[in-house]
């Protein structure tokens, strides 16, 4: 799935993997991860997503990673903040405080680039990749957050009624995935009212990824 297909579904507003209020296994559950109010949470593939004004409601601190210029642009009028914006190597930075999102490539994104994180909260991401980058991606996050602990949002449903993204996502992909580097706790299987895009039943499931010792 090339770059230009998620342009093209900004620049169109063909958005309707946007969800319309903070998710709401991310408010239940989030607080597992036992982090400090002041941590910052690294969220890959952002888009405008209203789960960063929840982060920073809650006192956290957050960076992203997010391919388009329009998602974030649009993201920091709604926030009602004024963004510095900087070149950061191939990518943009766009800053304001407790709040950084680089826009580019994320696999032009390094850790000295990034800065500390405290966890990572992938909601859009992995679920929005084919299998086959999926792989990197994975090893890629590890290494520029060294590790960090996870809450991960994943779909469960037939693929064979629709196509992703997002993904249908087993339990055995993420412990291919993540099996080696993290120890996977579900926390919750919710059943997505009206289906999947409104078209076929599918499951939410929250994950809880701690490294592995």
């Amino acid at each position: 799935m090339e770059a230009n297909f998620w342009h093209q579904k900004w620049e169109k507003n063909e958005i309707g993997f946007h969800q319309t209020k903070p998710n709401a296994l991310l408010a239940k559950y989030f607080g597992t991860l036992s982090l400090a109010k002041d941590a910052r949470v690294f969220l890959p593939l952002c888009g405008k997503t209203l789960d960063i004004a929840w982060f920073l409601s809650e006192g956290y601190c957050v960076a992203g990673a997010e391919l388009s210029e329009t998602a974030i642009k649009q993201l920091f009028t709604e926030l009602g903040l004024s963004a510095k914006v900087t070149e950061a190597g191939p990518l943009k930075h766009y800053s304001a405080k407790d709040i950084d999102i680089f826009v580019g490539d994320i696999f032009d994104l390094s850790a000295d680039t990034l800065g500390p994180v405290d966890a990572v909260y992938d909601r859009a991401a992995l679920v929005a990749l084919p299998a086959d980058i999926r792989g990197s991606y994975v090893k890629h996050i590890a290494k520029i957050t060294e590790r960090a602990p996870q809450f991960l949002i994943t779909f469960v449903y037939d693929q064979s009624v629709m196509a992703g993204p997002p993904f249908s996502i087993e339990q055995t992909d993420l412990d291919q995935y993540y099996g080696q580097s993290h120890e996977l706790t579900l926390l919750e299987t919710a059943s997505i009212e009206g289906g999947l895009k409104g078209r076929c039943p599918a499951d939410e499931l929250a994950w809880r990824l701690k490294p592995a010792r």
